[in-house]
């Protein structure tokens, strides 16, 4: 099955506030920006290093807000992943700040993310 086999039922998740892969989608659209790694490193360059540290980490997590996330990525990067979600552009960070500091944290059991 193919990443985006279920691209569909995702994008309704997202919409409808259900859980979502964020992680395999944010993976696949940021392949230019050296993977999830990359992405994080993007954004502990953007100051955000306290946020991402603690998603990784086992303690809380600090949240991240859709207007950090403007500034720390790309317009590239959203469009991107507007296009794979198949969402309004605008949504994408609002999407991004919601899921992404859980999707890190369930990707880094342990406090390490995989290899």
């Amino acid at each position: 099955m193919g990443l985006f086999d279920n691209l569909g039922s995702v994008i309704s998740d997202a919409l409808s506030g259900k859980p979502v892969n964020l992680m395999s989608i944010a993976e696949d659209v940021f392949q230019n920006a050296g993977g999830l790694d990359g992405v994080l490193a993007q954004l502990n360059d953007s100051g955000l290093g306290k946020q991402v540290a603690s998603w990784i980490g086992t303690g809380d997590n600090i949240p991240i807000t859709a207007d950090q996330i403007r500034s720390a990525l790309s317009s590239e990067q959203v469009q991107g992943l507007a296009a794979k979600l198949g969402v309004d552009i605008s949504a994408v960070p609002e999407l991004l700040a919601k899921h992404l500091p859980e999707t890190v944290d369930q990707a880094s059991p342990g406090g390490t993310l995989p290899s």
